[in-house]
């Protein structure tokens, strides 16, 4: 292999590198954009995070499509907004987003959500649960999108609150 075309191989993995860890933090930022329409109360802009069949399963059920997901939506803010703040009276963090590309267009992941209870008296403490949300990814008209994610409610956990 001649210096011209070794060095074009190390370009080309180089470029592929750099394209794959934009395409990571594109992805990151997408999970922390959901969290940021969740806990302002945004539900009818979900479509900026998943794709129009997505499927969502959390702890109250599973929702299939962006209407049905804004519906559900729609519905736990007027349940849990109980001084009417027009707010979910939570915050929701991720940490630990671990991302692996399956294709071109196409990426598994994985990220724990710490979620805050905000409307508590100072006294109480505002640690409300903690979870996993394991997510497939799909790059749709080249921005990525959320197909399917599933929250693992990992605390409190009732059987553990049992034994």
């Amino acid at each position: 292999m001649n210096d011209m075309s070794h060095a074009s191989v190390i370009d080309t993995r180089r470029e592929d590198r750099i394209s794959a860890m934009l395409d990571r933090e594109d992805i990151r930022a997408l999970r922390q954009h959901y969290s940021a329409l969740l806990d302002g109360n945004q539900a009818d802009r979900i479509g900026e995070v998943f794709t129009d069949d997505a499927e969502v399963i959390v702890t109250v059920g599973s929702m299939k499509g962006l209407d049905e997901i804004k519906t559900s939506l729609r519905g736990a803010y007027q349940m849990f907004d109980s001084r009417k703040a027009g707010h979910f009276p939570f915050v929701h963090a991720i940490a630990n987003h671990e991302i692996t590309l399956t294709g071109r267009d196409t990426a598994t992941g994985s990220c724990y959500l710490l979620d805050f209870v905000t409307d508590r008296p100072g006294t109480q403490h505002p640690f409300l649960l903690l979870g996993r949300y394991v997510d497939s990814y799909v790059r749709v008209n080249g921005a990525w999108r959320i197909s399917r994610s599933e929250l693992d409610v990992l605390w409190p956990n009732d059987d553990a609150a049992e034994a």
